[in-house]
């Protein structure tokens, strides 16, 4: 069985930048190999950790119907599925990615979506990690077209609104009885020490204790440069808060 970390927050919190330092702290400790599933209709984390874009997952379930007549003789729906899934993925040293891309479109899915939800669970298996980098909606999650989780990382960044937002998501994931073993709370890009409409805001959703990671200039570098976060130095405040903060949880 493989170990299932998500990450999930809303837009623009930098779920993206984390998730690559989790794949980075994996790969650093041998915990290979590792599937990373972009779940963000953005679909940038590949660029994130060093990988060209490639076909997604939406594109694929979008085309499949159009695709139903080319079906090899003697091929079934689910092993052509399965094929064209495969064409999806996009294999590196030690990583591989699975770019989920939009979401659905106005047709009916759901057969496609049973396909996929088996898919999927076969292909986690392959793996002893598996990182997701989910959207700010879950709808993946709510859909349950992923595999149970181990690990569910809340994020937020340093404002009330974020804070919210974790909160909110926490009861979404209570109120559809997810699977989800444990989750914790993430306070992302904090410089300095955290506002008091944060900790007001903190104290009023429940969350008694986070994980913080400090806003890094090392990142904005590397976007910049467009370099992989990957490559990070072990002297990155981020890098080094996330390192920590992974060693207790797993």
């Amino acid at each position: 069985m493989s170990f299932v970390i998500a990450v999930a927050g809303k837009g623009g919190i930098g779920k993206t930048t984390l998730t690559g330092l989790i794949i980075r702290n994996l790969r650093r400790r041998g915990k290979v190999p590792i599937l990373a599933v972009d779940a963000d209709s953005n679909v940038n984390l590949a660029e994130t950790i060093g990988f060209e874009e490639g076909k997604t997952v939406g594109a694929v379930r979008e085309s499949f119907s159009s695709e139903l007549s080319s079906i090899p003789y003697g091929m079934d729906k689910d092993t052509f599925l399965e094929l064209k899934l495969n064409e999806a993925m996009v294999e590196g040293k030690d990583v591989d990615i699975l770019a989920m891309g939009r979401g659905e479109g106005p047709g009916c899915y759901c057969p496609v979506n049973n396909m996929l939800r088996r898919f999927l669970d076969v292909l986690a298996n392959n793996y002893p990690f598996v990182v997701i980098d989910n959207e700010a909606g879950m709808e993946h999650l709510s859909r349950r077209i992923l595999q149970a989780i181990d690990v569910l990382l809340i994020v937020s960044d340093t404002t009330p609104k974020g804070v919210r937002t974790a909160g909110r998501i926490r009861d979404l994931i209570r109120e559809l009885q997810l699977s989800i073993k444990n989750s914790y709370f993430v306070i992302n890009r904090i410089q300095g020490e955290l506002e008091t409409t944060i900790q007001t805001e903190m104290e009023k959703q429940g969350f008694d204790s986070f994980y913080g990671i400090p806003m890094d200039s090392l990142i904005c570098e590397y976007d910049l440069a467009l370099k992989p976060l990957t490559d990070l130095p072990e002297e990155s405040i981020a890098v080094n808060a996330v390192n920590k903060m992974l060693s207790e949880i797993l």
